[in-house]
């Protein structure tokens, strides 16, 4: 899992102890060691310039001043690089016995700076980093090098050092709250978990006293007519009963996915569920069950992209005794087992997917589940159904559908015990939703059931994710379901600009795709097409523009699209 693992050392006691952890997990996984040390000989020497004025009256002479700069420029110079190769001789010494590769880097300049510089530059798998260096005191809590570091690097594993004490015993406790960094923690702590023998638990904590809280405080300002059209009474009920027990199901739902997660990787973890204010609830649960490390992403389901560090995450680094494993990377669970636990059907819709041969049965779940989460749709009722298919499937194949559907019980054909040969099956697992269904049908409409498909679609406005690039049309998306970014970061795609475009561009030249779909170049971009080297280069590259068009919603292809 890691190949590289950085440690910056100061000879402090964390210091020295995150090097020792180092040099552990380098060992258990194979990896190289880099240790580092960052000099900062141009601040002293800047220091030095600025206190010249206190010096005794003897010194002010010129040549004695001049003397003295030398003096102290070559011992700051010299002494810290002597410092530094003392620091990384340790380094060598540990990687030697342990007959692990290593690697000395010194730097030189502002320490958090140059360490943030060479980590987000050389991408290192993991970083372990002590809280505190050799400035630390008695009431030190973490220090300004660690926090800055942390704050900055966004590619990187943080492994922080919070205590000295040996490294045997304690659990490795994963915080989930449904975010893509604390599900790629878990797979981290999973791993680290059996590389190191140490058992993995799971908690998520969710808080319905907020809402409570916050009511109270809003009804001391608000006055007897805004108090009536607020409705405390009602809203206190709607939490009560709905949205209170609906964060609960949530929360218990991150536990469940983060539990087949590990089942997959063939362990089992223990999860529990916390109410209330969720970093105060896992720091009691750390300080109850004293594990020895808390993986955590570095931020969580609610913060934007450009967050430095989420608030529960940095809270919990600052105030728990254990290890803390801050986690850069991300974990997409699948669409599948998402919806297990975080969408319902009702019966109505049950008994509708029931109609579609079994055999093509996952494939329609899957498709409706993915148009559920990009909607916001936590329940899938007929009309969730039927927006699906009028989403996925043109007109004529979904008459199609229904025309095989009562061909089905016409001939009295139990769906449940339908079977497609494997050719069949490989066209449907490697097509859309749209082909598989039109190919079931022997049926040859006056115009293709794709190209209809497209030519309907292409009006729809079409929405692109800032996240991953995933393109949806119809209304605004609520949350992506590919990466799940909100709803606001979608961008509608304005394909007037493409059109003006073409205008100026000349000649049309329309060609029709594999499916019949007329697609429209314009002189300049078939131009463009032909720069590239026959052969499949070319055809490979015409068919990412059209394919990227497509999903755009557009017909015509500029020298600017393409």
């Amino acid at each position: 899992m890691y190949k590289t693992i950085y440690v910056p050392v100061d000879n402090s006691d964390y210091s020295n102890l995150a090097l020792d952890v180092g040099v552990s997990l380098a060992k258990t996984f194979g990896a190289k060691l880099v240790g580092s040390h960052v000099y900062a000989a141009k601040m002293h020497d800047k220091r030095f310039k600025q206190m010249e004025a206190g010096l005794p009256e003897e010194y002010h002479d010129e040549n004695e001043l001049e003397r003295q700069r030398q003096i102290h420029d070559s011992l700051i110079t010299r002494g810290l690089q002597i410092i530094t190769d003392s620091y990384l001789d340790i380094v060598d010494k540990k990687t030697a016995e342990a007959n692990i590769p290593v690697e000395r880097r010194s730097l030189e300049g502002r320490n958090f700076k140059v360490l943030v510089e060479d980590i987000n530059t050389n991408a290192y798998d993991l970083v372990i980093m002590g809280a505190l260096g050799v400035g630390a005191v008695k009431d030190s809590v973490l220090g300004g090098v660690t926090e800055r570091v942390v704050r900055r690097v966004r590619t990187s594993d943080i492994l922080v050092i919070k205590n000295t004490l040996p490294m045997n015993g304690g659990s490795i406790v994963v915080a989930l709250d449904g975010s893509h960094f604390s599900f790629g923690g878990l797979k981290t702590a999973l791993v680290l978990g059996k590389a190191l023998n140490r058992p993995v638990e799971a908690v998520s904590a969710f808080d319905p006293y907020f809402h409570y809280a916050a009511f109270h405080s809003i009804s001391g300002v608000l006055n007897e007519e805004a108090g009536k059209v607020f409705r405390f009474k009602e809203q206190e009920k709607l939490h009560e009963e709905i949205i209170d027990s609906g964060l609960a199901k949530i929360y218990q739902a991150h536990l469940d996915i983060g539990r087949e997660i590990a089942q997959a990787e063939g362990q089992d973890i223990k999860t529990t569920l916390l109410d209330g204010k969720a970093f105060e609830k896992v720091l009691q649960y750390v300080r109850r069950e004293n594990p020895w490390m808390l993986v955590m992403g570095r931020i969580g389901v609610h913060s934007d992209d450009d967050m430095d560090i989420g608030s529960n995450t940095e809270n919990l680094l600052r105030m728990v005794d254990c290890h803390v494993m801050i986690s850069n990377k991300k974990y997409v669970p699948p669409i599948d087992q998402q919806a297990e636990y975080t969408i319902a059907w009702t019966e109505e819709a049950l008994r509708r997917m029931e109609r579609i041969p079994v055999f093509a049965r996952g494939v329609a779940k899957t498709a409706i589940h993915r148009y559920a989460i990009e909607k916001g749709h936590t329940i899938i009722s007929n009309s969730v159904v039927d927006a699906a298919v009028g989403h996925i499937l043109p007109k004529g194949a979904m008459e199609a559908m229904k025309q095989l559907g009562a061909t089905l019980d016409a001939q009295g054909i139990d769906r449940n015990t339908m079977k497609a040969d494997d050719g069949v099956a490989r066209d449907m697992m490697g097509s859309t939703l749209s082909g598989m269904m039109s190919g079931i049908v022997e049926e040859t409409p006056a115009v293709s059931p794709g190209t209809q498909a497209y030519l309907d679609r292409m009006s729809q406005n079409y929405w692109l994710c800032g996240g991953c690039g995933y393109t949806a049309k119809g209304d605004q998306p609520v949350m992506c379901p590919i990466c799940r970014a909100a709803g606001d970061k979608f961008t509608l795609i304005d394909k007037s600009m493409f059109e003006a475009a073409a205008k100026t561009e000349g000649t049309l030249e329309t060609e029709l795709a594999y499916d019949d779909v007329p697609m429209a170049w314009t002189k300049d971009a078939k131009e463009a097409i032909r720069a590239v080297p026959a052969g499949f280069q070319r055809r490979r590259c015409k068919a990412k523009v059209e394919k990227t068009a497509r999903k755009m919603g557009m017909t015509t292809i500029t020298l600017e699209f393409a």
